[in-house]
């Protein structure tokens, strides 16, 4: 059962919601949004009905919902959601009416190349800058990133270009940190179903990206934004970054009517990364026009000035001509599909 508050409600009128379900020995879990709060409850649904919860003060309404992932169902939020990443001042939309253009290196390597990256997101028309301080990988020798260092670079290059940042954390003990110099904290296709990361990025105050697990369903990963959700945050944003099947010709199979099929369930954004479905440049701009076309409400996507040297998957990393290319997909064609370029959405205050 759900109980949604009203915009207008206050913390009192939340807390007598909490008050009255755990009288009937029931659990409630408050997560709040960019415009109002929803309390998800766990208990005796018949000793529930008893409260008459929607004549409470600050209550808008009250739903029994048949989806397991009962905070991110469309079931009792019917219209999607947007979500706003970024300070006070420089505020990014991700949601149905706008495209999200995210870009920036997979991997943190040094502050030059860090800042040369996000110039050239940003010349592209990248509104986010994603960039990787953490990188859990397959082998334990490959490259595992510069860890608090790489943090510190992103924050700078935050300040020098404007981009709100986008990066992953691995460890729940290392959230807090990352939180303190990130805009928006990434949960990556291996950590999809690490449940206590996702019990603590709940917590953190700072929207989520989470990636799909590489072996997931769609609704093991819309549970999976459920542990987020019910630890107090619904500012998340799904993304799409292919899955594991046999076929070898790409690194993964981007599931494309994975857009669809989470649009119809879930109230939440949900944006494509082609660049690791993919794992090759040359797919990039193609499956970028397909997400702009399925409807998808953004993509992420990687750059680097010198894929040549990357210390992280520069096969898949756009420069010079891929990138003039990815950009004018990026701005023709959004406003076919009647959406806006979140650039133009900024919320500037």
């Amino acid at each position: 059962m759900v109980v949604v508050m009203s915009p207008d409600a206050t913390d009192e009128d939340i807390a007598q919601v909490v008050e009255r379900v755990e009288s009937v020995g029931g659990e409630a879990f408050v997560s709040k949004g960019l415009e109002r709060a929803i309390v998800g409850l766990i208990g005796d649904i018949e000793s529930f009905h008893h409260l008459n919860l929607r004549a409470l003060r600050g209550v808008a309404a009250v739903h029994r919902i048949s989806d397991p992932y009962k905070l991110v169902s469309r079931q009792h939020h019917p219209q999607r959601s947007t979500v706003w990443v970024g300070p006070q001042g420089h505020q990014v939309p991700i949601g149905p009416d706008t495209f999200t253009f995210i870009a920036g290196p997979c991997a943190v390597e040094s502050p030059e190349q860090t800042v040369d990256a996000a110039r050239m997101a940003a010349s592209a028309g990248a509104t986010l800058l994603r960039g990787g301080a953490y990188k859990p990988r397959t082998s334990p020798y490959a490259f595992q990133g510069l860890g608090i260092e790489g943090l510190r670079i992103l924050a700078s290059v935050r300040e020098t270009t404007g981009l709100p940042v986008v990066t992953e954390v691995v460890d729940a003990r290392d959230v807090e940190t990352v939180a303190e110099h990130a805009d928006m904290l990434q949960i990556g296709t291996r950590n999809m179903a690490n449940f206590g990361l996702l019990q603590e990025v709940g917590r953190a105050g700072k929207p989520v990206l989470l990636k799909r697990g590489m072996s997931s369903t769609v609704e093991e990963w819309l549970m999976a934004a459920e542990y987020i959700a019910q630890r107090g945050n619904l500012d998340i944003v799904l993304c799409e970054r292919g899955i594991r099947t046999f076929e070898p010709s790409t690194r993964n199979t981007l599931d494309i009517s994975a857009v669809p099929v989470v649009q119809a369930l879930s109230h939440l954004p949900i944006i494509i990364d082609p660049s690791h479905a993919a794992g090759r440049k040359d797919l990039v701009v193609p499956l970028t026009r397909a997400a702009v076309a399925v409807g998808a409400d953004g993509v992420i996507v990687d750059v680097h000035p010198s894929p040549e040297s990357a210390l992280c998957d520069g096969p898949q990393a756009l420069l010079g001509g891929d990138l003039r290319d990815l950009a004018q997909v990026v701005r023709q064609l959004p406003p076919v599909v009647g959406r806006t370029d979140a650039a133009r959405l900024v919320r500037r205050s």
